[in-house]
């Protein structure tokens, strides 16, 4: 008999969505909640949105508050990778270790100048 642990996000007594560890129903979980809260700033707000509206834009910033935050400046964008530094040391160990191969000259192609005659 097989037992699996479930973790299931309940809200106003409805459940929600259901997880298999407990890091994802808490992450679902806080984006839910803020969610919530930018909801209620909406409502306060002037703009006449539909409940449906608020929802779906509350619900869409809340899943990328990263980028949310990096956008109103509060956090930095993470720097994209580098790409790793090779010792010229290295590079020529290796290439001295591969056996040399017969190279194929470059092709070259011939322009013939056209003479202009006048008749």
């Amino acid at each position: 008999m097989a037992v699996e642990s479930r973790f299931v996000v309940i809200r106003n007594g409805v459940e929600v969505e259901t997880f298999m560890d407990k890091k994802a129903a808490d992450e679902y979980d806080k984006m839910l909640d803020m969610a919530d809260n930018l909801s209620d700033l909406f409502d306060q707000s002037s703009l006449e949105l539909a409940e449906k509206e608020i929802e779906e834009i509350s619900v869409f910033i809340a899943k990328h508050r990263e980028d949310v935050l990096i956008a109103l400046q509060a956090k930095k964008p993470k720097p994209k990778p580098a790409i790793p530094a090779v010792k010229v040391d290295e590079v020529i160990e290796e290439t001295a270790d591969k056996p040399k191969t017969a190279k194929a000259k470059p092709k070259t192609k011939s322009v013939k100048a056209k003479s202009a005659t006048k008749e």
